[in-house]
C-alpha cells in the first residue's frame, strides 16, 4: 500500500519542522508539502494532491476553520485534521461543522498522531479525548425537537434515527430503542447523510443541533 500523503499547515515553522521530523520515520506516511496559512495551503493542495491535511486552528490570512470549509467544497477528497492548542467549542464545532474529520490537541502523543492520520485517510473520525468530551456533552445537553434545514427531505424513520444520533446514541442504543436491527439503523443514517449532503454522523449531529 502506498504511503498516506500529508500536507502540514501551521504558521509556526518550528512546529512544521518538528512534525516533519516526527512523521518522516513512519513508512506509512509521506510529507508532501507545507504551508504557513490557509491561503498558501489552498494553492498547494491542487498541485500536490494530499490525502490528509494537518491544519492549525489559528493562522494569519486564513485560519484553519475557514480553510477546512474551503477544502470540503473545493477538494472534498482531502481529509482535514485540526492539530491545535485550543480545545474551545468555537474551534472544535467550527472545524467539524466545516467538514474536518478530526480534532487533536498538540499535546497528543506521536503514536496518537500517526494513528489519527492513518484513520483519517480511511475516512474515520478522530477526536482527542477533550474534544470528544466537549462534543458528547453538548450533544447530550438537550434533545433535538425543533426543525432544522433539510428536515423535509427525511422520512419519518430517518428523522427519528437522526434525532437519536444528535442525542449521542450509538447504533446499538438506537436499534434497541426503536426495535430495529443495527444494520437498519446504519442504512437510515447513510440515507439521511446523503439527503442532507453531510459526510458523517458527527456532521449530522452538529447539523441538527444548529452548531
Amino acid at each position: 500500500m502506498r504511503a498516506v500523503r500529508v500536507l502540514l499547515v501551521d504558521d509556526q515553522e518550528l512546529m512544521r519542522q518538528g512534525l516533519r521530523k516526527l512523521l518522516a520515520i513512519e513508512e506509512s506516511i509521506e510529507i508532501v508539502g507545507e504551508a504557513a496559512d490557509g491561503v498558501a495551503a489552498l494553492a498547494a493542495v491542487g498541485e500536490i494532491r494530499p490525502d490528509v491535511a494537518l491544519v492549525d486552528a489559528r493562522m494569519p490570512r486564513m485560519d484553519g476553520v475557514a480553510l477546512i470549509h474551503r477544502l470540503t467544497v473545493e477538494h472534498p477528497s482531502v481529509a482535514a485534521i485540526v492539530l491545535s492548542t485550543f480545545d474551545e467549542d468555537e474551534y472544535i464545532f467550527g472545524a467539524l461543522r466545516g467538514g474536518a474529520v478530526g480534532y487533536l490537541l498538540k499535546d497528543c502523543s506521536p503514536d496518537e498522531l500517526v494513528a489519527a492520520i492513518l484513520r483519517a485517510s480511511r475516512g474515520e473520525i478522530v477526536l482527542s479525548s477533550p474534544a470528544a468530551a466537549r462534543l458528547v456533552a453538548n450533544l447530550r445537553r438537550e434533545p433535538v425537537h425543533g426543525a432544522f434545514p433539510g428536515q423535509e427531505l427525511l422520512s419519518a424513520r430517518e428523522l427519528e434515527v437522526a434525532r437519536l444520533v444528535a442525542a449521542g446514541a450509538t447504533n446499538r442504543e438506537i436499534a434497541t430503542q426503536l426495535f430495529i436491527t443495527e444494520g437498519t439503523v446504519k442504512n437510515h443514517v447513510s440515507s439521511a447523510l446523503r439527503k442532507l449532503g453531510l459526510r458523517d454522523r458527527t456532521q449530522l449531529a452538529l447539523h441538527l443541533k444548529g452548531l
